[in-house]
């Protein structure tokens, strides 16, 4: 059963603690791909200059502008996929990008999955997924096992250094010891004196 639209309709941090462990279903040509949640970002608005939104409303970017439970599916580099979530309430532009998932069904387990292209290609998610309801048969989001708060770790966002401080906010969301997760964080060594 899908995720409810209220589900979707929370501030975008809430969301991306909440997906961790949700199942993202994709039902397509007789082939139903499944794969567990473990890694998302949070992108919290238009004031968010890590948000494709921070830039204005566009063509590109009118999805992120609700209403919520849509995907929003975007090429990076000219040839990867990346698949959001639009959250909050109509006219807040915020998503949750999905970064990583575990294979449950109709993936191999040994399928790459970590990280926002791989997981697209494996699950075949293309920009003719954009703006598609999450409440469709063919593409949603249903409830997974829950994951408990001592298993969740944060950290900041990889990739949006051009965003200043917006890049270190802790808005990276993942599912400790999970082998799927795109990027183990980086631990600091400490300076000698």
């Amino acid at each position: 059963m899908s995720l409810p639209l209220s589900f979707y309709a929370r501030p975008a941090l809430t969301v991306a603690r909440e997906l961790l462990g949700a199942h993202l279903v994709v039902d397509e040509g007789g082939w139903r791909r499944v794969g567990r949640i473990v890694e998302t970002e949070a992108y919290v608005g238009e004031h968010d200059l890590a948000c494709h939104a921070a830039k204005g409303r566009t063509p590109r970017t009118e999805v992120l502008f609700g209403p919520p439970g849509r995907a929003y599916v975007y090429l990076i580099y000219g040839m990867y996929h990346c698949f959001n979530v639009v959250t909050d309430v109509e006219g807040v532009a915020s998503a949750v990008l999905v970064r990583a998932v575990e294979p449950v069904e109709g993936l191999s387990p040994e399928a790459r999955t970590d990280g926002p292209g791989r997981l697209c290609r494996a699950l075949g998610l293309t920009l003719a997924h954009n703006r598609w309801d999450l409440a469709s048969e063919r593409l949603h989001l249903e409830a997974g096992r829950a994951v408990t708060e001592v298993e969740v770790e944060r950290g900041p966002r990889i990739g949006v250094d051009y965003a200043g401080e917006w890049a270190l906010e802790p808005y990276r969301l993942w599912v400790r010891g999970s082998q799927h997760v795109s990027r183990p964080p980086v631990r600091r060594r400490r300076e000698r004196a």
